[in-house]
């Protein structure tokens, strides 16, 4: 492996967080603060694109920032999992960003400079994360994503906001401190090192005198400490936090918040322990049906829902499972289809809510009750609403299809059947908690009195609604971008 020295990983994760200052500044200039989070967007896109050549060629790009102390460095590496990870956060936040700034104004929501200081700060903490180079640095950025996006949580300030944010905070605030940070200091203490290894920093401490037990409570002390995962049971601050203006969800359940969870945990399982250690103590095998109860319940719970982004948060809870039980798999096929599935939920999840947004724009509505025949008023965002559920449903040509169809075989792969027929009953019920939305819309008469005041979504609202959608589609015909880089991590923790 060539390594590259190069300060670019730096840049990119502070060109939003100096944007902050300019943000600031002009906060009596509205144009001139949506043009600092723009510009900032697209530099930081334009920064992570530039190491992609770089990256499929093989290398990997280090810089180190400084020396907290000694052995302890904040310190970057632009691999292939952390480079695909900020690949999909920088340019959905391009397009978040002049979503919000739509959703914003045509909302008149108030204090709308902190919102956008935020946001940017939130994406800083992002891309530091995705370029750590070892579980120290990982876990400043962890950190600071939940304190960046506390204000975002409780930023409407009613009794219910400020109710949600403190369930956020306790939930990922009390998990890390809690299970995460110990078990950051049991592996620097037990291995030595917090540098994130190909095939994981435990497989030699194992040879080396460390218990199989240790290692279990280790692993265990980790998944209960990555409350941003989801996993049942440290996954009610998420439907909570749907307090949160509409963007500030799609952030969280798309761009930022969640996936910084399951990204964390893909390099705990392969960086960390490694697919050889896992595999023979069997804690691979564990997580996988730990994590397929939290799939098959979430999605009950989904179904039970009427409030719009209470149902979307349920399923986010379950689709961000897929991705832990595909990287548990420790198959080549499950962990490719677990790394696809981050970018692919992404982009299909971040379209539901959009819609969540347009549909709050356009009629104040939340609940599904409510949207009864808004398919003949609202039919560009319901068009979009439908190719992002039939995506997450796995239905073909749709990009959920292309991660679904590796996680079965990862599950095959591992002689795991029963794993598989999680996947596919989930697959099952996302149509059941979907569909329903999409007949209602489409089938059910306009309640009487509201036919004339439906109409569509302001134009800056359905452009970024319509761009998710088709990437939808084309993730499916095209995806080599992503897999390819999806392949070279596989490659790198499996030698397959």
């Amino acid at each position: 492996m060539e390594i590259i020295y190069s300060p670019i990983p730096l840049y990119a994760m502070l060109v939003s967080l100096v944007a902050i200052i300019p943000i600031y500044f002009s906060k009596n200039q509205p144009n001139v603060r949506e043009f600092w989070t723009i510009a900032a967007a697209v530099i930081k896109f334009l920064l992570v694109l530039s190491m992609v050549p770089a990256v499929l060629s093989g290398q990997e790009i280090v810089f180190k920032f400084l020396t907290a102390f000694p052995g302890l460095d904040i310190k970057f590496r632009v691999d292939a999992l952390g480079l695909f990870f900020a690949l999909m956060a920088s340019s959905l936040w391009i397009i978040t960003s002049f979503y919000s700034i739509s959703y914003v104004r045509a909302m008149d929501e108030h204090a709308q400079t902190r919102y956008f200081i935020c946001f940017a700060g939130s994406l800083s903490a992002t891309m530091g994360a995705a370029f750590a180079s070892n579980l120290f640095t990982m876990y400043i950025f962890y950190e600071a994503l939940t304190l960046f996006t506390y204000p975002l949580i409780l930023h409407e300030e009613t009794k219910d906001a400020f109710r949600g944010a403190k369930i956020y905070l306790t939930y990922l605030l009390g998990t890390s401190i809690a299970f995460l940070l110990p078990a950051i200091v049991i592996t620097y203490f037990t291995t030595g090192t917090l540098e994130f290894t190909p095939g994981g920093v435990f497989g030699a401490s194992l040879n080396g005198g460390a218990s199989t037990a240790l290692i279990t409570f280790t692993f265990f002390l980790f998944i209960a400490g990555i409350g941003k995962a989801g996993i049942m049971p440290f996954h009610s601050w998420l439907p909570n936090a749907m307090v949160a203006p509409t963007p500030v969800s799609s952030l969280l359940h798309a761009v930022a918040v969640v996936k910084m969870g399951v990204f964390v945990v893909l390099r705990v399982v392969l960086y960390v322990f490694g697919v050889d250690l896992l595999k023979d103590i069997g804690l691979g095998t564990f997580l996988a049906c730990f994590a397929s109860i939290t799939i098959i319940f979430s999605s009950l719970i989904a179904m039970r829902q009427d409030n719009i982004k209470a149902r979307l948060a349920y399923s986010t809870i379950s689709q961000l499972s897929y991705i832990v039980v595909g990287v548990s798999l420790l198959s080549p096929g499950g962990i490719t289809g677990s790394i696809m599935h981050m970018v692919i939920h992404a982009f299909s999840k971040i379209t539901l809510f959009f819609w969540a947004g347009a549909v709050y724009v356009a009629l104040h509505k939340k609940y599904i009750s409510e949207i009864a025949g808004i398919g003949k008023k609202m039919p560009v965002s319901m068009a979009v609403f439908t190719l992002g559920a039939l995506s997450l449903i796995g239905v073909p040509p749709f990009a959920g299809f292309i991660s679904k169809w590796y996680l079965v075989n990862g599950a095959i792969q591992s002689e795991l059947l029963p794993i598989a027929i999680v996947f596919a009953t989930s697959s099952l019920l996302n149509a059941c908690y979907f569909i329903p939305i999409i007949y209602i819309a489409y089938f059910k008469p306009l309640p009487e009195g509201v036919s004339d005041e439906v109409q569509e979504a302001p134009l800056m609202i359905l452009i970024p609604m319509i761009i998710t959608a088709a990437m939808t589609l084309i993730l499916f015909f095209a995806p080599s971008i992503f897999m390819d880089m999806a392949e070279i991590a596989v490659q790198s923790v499996t030698g397959n």
